[in-house]
């Protein structure tokens, strides 16, 4: 996948490229928008934007809306600015998705993912070790045998199958199912799914807890 990064601060630029490199993303930044689109209209690889809205020479929402007269990429506002009035001009200049500053990359990287799956559809089978996710049955196989989980167990158990060894906060897996749910309904579910995968709590071969942080699958 490639990534175009809008970002006019060198420091959150070289944090989300070295982030975003280390699963696999291929990232071209700019700090000049006006450059940005002109290396855009040229270009048909790019997957996905992440657009800054303070930007120097050009407002971000007139670069939003300028991707999008010309193209359906996706994008993903990255800004300090938090209030509703800029959230809802973002949207109505096409804007897929609004993240304000300060966030975790990893949240970020979960917003690209549901993203990615929305425009693109369901993506078939996917091997991870002794599991196989079928998205489009929306079932997970461990061993062969197919696990009986209900949605928010698979989605769940998908995130951290696709990210192994990264920490999820409960936080994030409840950003990641689109619900606010409290920790203990997400830890009830994390033991709901150890169940059905007769993972030991003391000696886990499968997800840890982290503690004081949240869950991560062992890869």
């Amino acid at each position: 996948m490639n990534i175009f990064l809008i970002e006019d601060n060198l420091v959150m630029q070289e944090l989300l490229i070295e982030y975003l490199q280390n699963y696999g993303y291929s990232v071209e930044a700019f700090d000049d928008p006006i450059l940005a689109l002109e290396k855009l209209k040229n270009k048909n690889s790019c997957d996905l934007v992440i657009l800054d809205l303070m930007l120097p020479k050009m407002d971000g929402f007139d670069v939003c809306k300028q991707i999008r007269a010309q193209s359906n990429i996706p994008i993903i506002i990255s800004s300090a600015r938090d209030n509703l009035g800029d959230k809802v001009v973002a949207f109505e200049h096409g804007a897929d998705d609004y993240l304000a500053k300060p966030y975790e990359p990893k949240e970020l990287l979960i917003r690209m993912d549901a993203i990615f799956r929305r425009v693109n559809g369901r993506t078939g089978v996917q091997k991870i070790g002794i599991f196989e996710i079928d998205d489009n049955k929306m079932q997970i196989i461990q061993d062969g045998h197919p696990l009986e989980l209900t949605k928010i167990e698979y989605e769940i158990l998908s995130l951290l199958l696709r990210h192994p060894n990264q920490v999820f906060s409960r936080s994030l897996i409840s950003q990641h199912l689109n619900q606010e749910l409290k920790d203990r309904a997400i830890d009830m579910h994390i033991s709901n799914i150890r169940a059905k995968l007769f993972d030991d709590i003391k000696t886990p071969m499968f997800i840890k807890s982290i503690w004081g942080v949240g869950y991560k699958f062992i890869g």
